[in-house]
């Protein structure tokens, strides 16, 4: 709306022009005709009166000729009358080249003498009306009429006059013409100039060029006053717009500072579906640049598989109407083997207008991984349980029935049997245990100065049958001197244990282990390290080989199990003993598993006592 109306302005000013030049062109023409007016009347004016003049001018010339020809023929006999006024009308005729003829007449009206018979050619000129006088002779005290004479002028002054007469008026109408509308012209440019330099002003306005402002030097008063009503407003709107634009800013800035710390990806899409913001989360999980993904249709984004992962489910987002259900609308995405949660919901205005959709983006990898990973350590428990229960029912069901008909050594084999099942589900269930226990925040297990020696031999004493059995010998290489360290005993030997029964477990018959103890470079920490010479393990599983619930599942690495053990001994050395595990390993030359514990471990402040007699009780080997 805000630009219909900025269109219709220059309209609008084209109008106002068009209507001041018809203004313009108006008084012009006004003006004009009442000079023309003017111009004719004083024409009419002084041709009236020259032409009176002029009649005048002839009747006293004519009366002056009767008294002249009185004067001349008073004396004289009759024929010399004739060649006296012959004379003196040539005389008369020469001097004055505006006289068209002279006809002496006598009493009887018969012409004595007449210049028409000798210049014809003055008397075709004829213009104003012939004018005539009686010519009278005193007789005592009477007057005596013995004839008139007649005169006629030509026009000749009165045209000259008259031609000067219009020539001047012409002469003075244009330059008062000319005047006038240079007068009518400058006025005009001047305020057009004006108006120019306001329409100027408005459109710099209305471009948002607020503060502009209009120099009033030179200007009327009034315009002055306009001007200066001009700048006023464009300064408040200057400094309203700097207002507007801070708090606009800050706005924005909070908001976009917002949506940055957010932890969380969030990608903001108006209502034709482009994307207008989005935070850096956002783009580390999408893996795209902010150059790439702003003003882009967000149905145009592909997963790592190609597809249009965002397209079928703003399409269901839009086929769902805005007042039917609240609710967002939740699905996955895979990007670069990381799993995307992503929900839709609708943005609103104060006023309840619909202006577009945000979408939250959220990395459940690790939870979908848990959830994997959780099912998987729910089937083996369940597998490595039911194993052990099958052996063992199977084993005294065979013993309970038939167990008479078997000699000494056979029911040893099977008791035999039965113990190692049953020391197998006791490590199961301690280890279970265990990860409830050590998990708990507020665990605060009791410790004392503990020679680690003691702690390996006598674990790599309870292996000893089970290592025999595969041919595996166990050798142990210790640091001479090496300084006592606190440490909860029964933790400690059920972490070396799970790391020993590993290497038991993934070695192959005949293979040798290496245990050490010594202390580590710095001198601040007690090694422990176990050696053995199984398949090994990739950089890949390294990484996760200690966390929960996560086992190494290939062709050589088939060992079923809960996929705690690993996860409680890292527990147990980082969180309650201030330690650190570690693994190095090459796939086909083995795994070297261990820990390192604080000589001098900082000092922590009891949370909760367990007692020795409430932990899990200790597997055997």
């Amino acid at each position: 709306m805000a630009g219909e109306e900025f269109k219709d302005k220059p309209k609008k000013t084209k109008n106002k022009m068009a209507a001041q030049t018809r203004l313009i062109i108006t008084g012009l023409f006004v003006s004009t005709l009442f000079i023309l007016l003017a111009a004719w009347f004083a024409d009419y004016s002084i041709n009236n009166n020259m032409l009176n003049a002029y009649r005048n001018f002839a009747q006293i010339i004519t009366k002056t000729l009767a008294i002249e020809g009185v004067e001349v023929t008073k004396e004289l006999p009759e024929l010399a009358k004739y060649d006296a006024l012959r004379t003196n009308s040539l005389s008369v005729l020469k001097s004055n080249n505006d006289i068209a003829f002279i006809t002496f007449k006598d009493i009887n009206s018969k012409i004595i003498y007449s210049t028409k018979d000798e210049y014809p050619e003055r008397a075709d000129k004829v213009r104003i009306p012939s004018t005539s006088s009686p010519m009278k002779v005193k007789n005592g005290s009477q007057e005596i009429n013995v004839g008139s004479v007649e005169l006629a002028l030509s026009g000749t002054a009165v045209d000259n006059v008259t031609k000067t007469t219009r020539t001047s008026i012409a002469i003075v109408f244009i330059f008062a013409w000319l005047v006038i509308a240079g007068i009518i012209y400058m006025n005009s440019s001047i305020i057009t100039r004006e108006l120019r330099k306001l329409h100027q002003g408005v459109k710099k306005i209305s471009s948002g060029e607020f503060g502009y402002r209009l120099d009033d030097k030179d200007t009327d008063k009034e315009v002055k006053e306009l001007y200066s009503a001009f700048n006023d407003m464009s300064e408040r709107l200057s400094r309203y717009n700097e207002q507007t634009i801070e708090s606009l800013t800050f706005e924005r800035n909070k908001l976009e500072s917002v949506l940055m710390s957010i932890v969380n990806g969030v990608v903001v899409c108006d209502n034709h579906d482009k994307v207008i913001m989005v935070n850096n989360y956002a783009k580390r999980l999408l893996e795209v640049e902010e150059d790439d993904i702003l003003n882009s249709q967000i149905q145009d984004f592909c997963d790592s598989t190609g597809e249009f992962c965002f397209a079928d489910k703003i399409a269901k987002f839009k086929d769902t109407p805005l007042d039917e259900d609240g609710s967002p609308i939740n699905f996955n995405i895979e990007i670069d083997q990381r799993i995307l949660k992503c929900l839709i919901s609708p943005m609103f205005t104060k006023s309840n207008s619909y202006v577009g959709y945000i979408i939250i983006i959220i990395d459940v990898t690790k939870e979908h991984e848990m959830d994997q990973l959780r099912s998987n350590f729910i089937s083996n428990v369940s597998h490595e349980l039911r194993t052990p229960v099958t052996v063992l029912r199977s084993y005294i069901d065979t013993l309970y029935n038939f167990g008479n008909d078997f000699d000494f050594n056979t029911q040893r084999e099977f008791i035999g049997v039965m113990n190692q099942e049953i020391i197998r589900l006791n490590r199961m269930v301690n280890d279970i245990l265990d990860f409830s226990r050590y998990e708990a925040q507020n665990l605060h297990l009791e410790k004392t100065k503990q020679d680690i020696v003691e702690i390996i031999e006598d674990a790599v004493n309870q292996v000893h049958v089970l290592a025999k059995e595969h041919d595996l010998t166990i050798s142990i290489m210790k640091e001479p001197d090496l300084p006592e360290i606190p440490m909860n005993v029964d933790s400690i030997s059920r972490a070396f244990m799970n790391i020993l029964s590993n290497a038991i477990k993934y070695s192959p018959d005949g293979k040798r282990i290496k245990v050490r103890a010594e202390r580590s470079r710095d001198g601040e920490y007690v090694e422990v390290s176990v050696e053995d010479q199984g398949p090994g393990i990739s950089e890949k599983d390294q990484k996760r080989v200690f966390d929960r619930f996560y086992r190494v599942e290939n062709a050589t690495h088939s060992v079923k199990g809960t996929g705690l053990g690993l996860h409680l001994v890292k527990v147990t050395i980082e969180k309650h003993h201030q330690g650190q595990v570690f693994v190095n390993s090459k796939e086909g030359e083995g795994s070297t598993f261990g820990f390192r514990l604080p000589i001098n471990p900082k000092t922590e402040e009891p949370e909760e006592y367990i007692p020795k007699h409430q932990l899990p009780a200790e597997s055997e080997a």
